[in-house]
């Protein structure tokens, strides 16, 4: 049996340090519907930083950067005294870019901005229903729980585009 254990490297942080990355700053914190916020954070970054980079490209940063919301998500829970709080929207952040695995074949037959457009609604729709079994992520242990829901919800939102783009090429 595999047993996640959080990382124990944030504990060592300060807690200012720690629910400001895991908060995005003042996009967790201060706006209505933190998490859709977070998300087009995430939409930005993956535009700006990974849209001309290749999936092992993304793949890498995008798991690099799971394991640091893993740590710091998990962190700001203790630090927070909750549960997967609404405010911590890091998670939200780092997975938007896996929602665009192998997007180039997408943005081939749809413009760019309807592909993102598409991958960023998919995503919240995926984040907030959480069907397919997504829901029981969010039972593992500290910051696992609060990133692998989300990993899951980027996963089906870029099979959805695939399948749509499949689906209009065969149409």
């Amino acid at each position: 049996m595999i047993r996640l254990v959080p990382p124990a490297w944030p504990r060592v942080l300060p807690g200012r340090f720690v629910i400001g990355c895991a908060t995005l700053g003042p996009l967790g914190r201060r706006l209505p519907a933190p998490g859709t916020w977070g998300s087009l954070a995430g939409l930005l970054y993956f535009a700006v930083f990974l849209s001309r980079a290749g999936i092992w490209t993304n793949l890498l940063v995008s798991a690099v950067g799971a394991y640091l919301a893993v740590a710091l998500c998990g962190e700001a829970e203790v630090r927070l005294r909750e549960k997967d709080p609404g405010q911590v929207v890091l998670d939200e952040f780092i997975v938007i870019p896996l929602c665009f695995l192998g997007w180039r074949g997408l943005d081939a037959r749809w413009p760019e901005w309807a592909v993102l457009l598409a991958g960023f609604a998919l995503f919240r729709l995926f984040d907030v229903l959480k069907p397919l079994g997504i829901a029981r992520l969010q039972h593992l242990p500290g910051g696992w729980g609060v990133v692998a829901d989300d990993v899951a919800a980027a996963l089906a939102s870029c099979a959805t585009l695939h399948l749509a783009a499949l689906l209009v090429a065969r149409g």
